[in-house]
């Protein structure tokens, strides 16, 4: 289990280990790293996702690991709850970026046509706080859309005995 603590509040993930080994060798590479600790949760699209792992308050992105491969085949949905790995136009360009479901995104799935996003995990605890951080007031900044006028922090990222 992760625990996430945040300035609007904590949650708890588990980890997909069999189904997405890359993925969470990855994710935990960077939260044993201390990576996520004070980056924020950068863009929020309601109704959408909450995703962030990549840059500081001042929109600085961080410096990152290469690339994971794309285990979006691995069987899982993008459902509300479920954290999956954030990507450019390259299926196999994810690094240290996340986000986190805010409903049934099934476009975002692997299918015929569309490799898709790797769900690597899902909260446990505290979907309340992640609804909280999808409610803030967003706007444009760094040249960024959808980014929380007030920064939603990640104080830290770190494994629980859960």
């Amino acid at each position: 289990m992760i625990r996430f603590e945040t300035n609007l509040g904590d949650f708890t993930i588990e980890l997909f280990e069999e189904k997405a080994p890359l993925s969470v060798a990855n994710f935990l590479q960077y939260i044993d790293d201390g990576h996520f600790d004070g980056t924020i949760f950068h863009r929020i699209v309601p109704g959408f996702v909450i995703q962030g792992g990549g840059f500081t308050e001042n929109m600085t992105q961080k410096k990152t690991q290469p690339p994971v491969k794309n285990e979006a085949d691995n069987g899982l949905k993008n459902s509300r709850g479920t954290l999956s790995m954030a990507r450019t136009n390259d299926i196999n360009s994810a690094t240290s970026q996340f986000f986190v479901n805010l409903k049934d995104n099934d476009f975002l799935d692997h299918s015929r046509g569309n490799f898709g996003y790797a769900v690597f995990a899902r909260v446990t605890d505290g979907m309340d706080v992640v609804d909280k951080i999808a409610a803030v007031k967003t706007g444009r900044k760094g040249g960024f859309d959808d980014v929380p006028v007030e920064p939603i922090v990640m104080k830290s990222v770190k494994r629980t005995d859960d």
